[in-house]
């Protein structure tokens, strides 16, 4: 029969010595996973500033750019899977698939969707005034990633693993 913890016993064996709740999970792949996106995400303004000599703090929060945050999310949490339970299982398996596919994706189908965007919008530029799509909304065209781009995310994403996993 299976046993039911009350919130008394519950209280007991926090109280009996067990560790405080931590701020951050304990699941390292989803704390390597989130910090290598916010980390990408954080680096962005500063990598268009490096190669554009423009500071754009809206590339925080954008997709698109140097490093990859996909490519960084999903290379720490296969990675950090890897590490925890070892590469023979199948939780490493969908977690590299899951990878594969989405620097396959960000690096092929969201680049060139992200390049005809950009021809696009720069037909609609040269639209006559009277036109009726002379006035639409530009298409977002910083969608995907260039293959540099998601090997970095995918270095940031392994490094970040190994950090979160050897400093638990």
């Amino acid at each position: 029969m299976n046993e039911v913890m009350t919130a008394a016993d519950a209280s007991a064996s926090f109280r009996s010595g067990s560790s405080p709740p931590s701020i951050f999970p304990s699941n390292v792949p989803l704390l390597s996973a989130l910090l290598s996106l916010a980390l990408a995400q954080f680096l962005k303004p500063f990598t268009t500033w490096f190669k554009e000599k423009r500071w754009d703090s809206r590339r925080m929060a954008g997709s698109g750019g140097m490093p990859s945050s996909h490519s960084a999310t999903v290379t720490a949490l296969a990675v950090a899977v890897g590490l925890q339970e070892g590469i023979s299982g199948p939780t490493f398996a969908v977690a590299l698939v899951l990878a594969c596919v989405v620097m396959y994706d960000a690096s092929g189908v969201r680049l060139h969707a992200g390049r005809q965007a950009e021809l696009l919008n720069q037909i609609v530029c040269e639209l006559p005034p009277e036109h009726p799509l002379f006035n639409a909304r530009p298409l977002r065209d910083s969608l995907g990633h260039t293959p540099l781009q998601v090997l970095a995310g995918a270095v940031l994403g392994c490094v970040v693993a190994f950090v979160v996993r050897n400093s638990n």
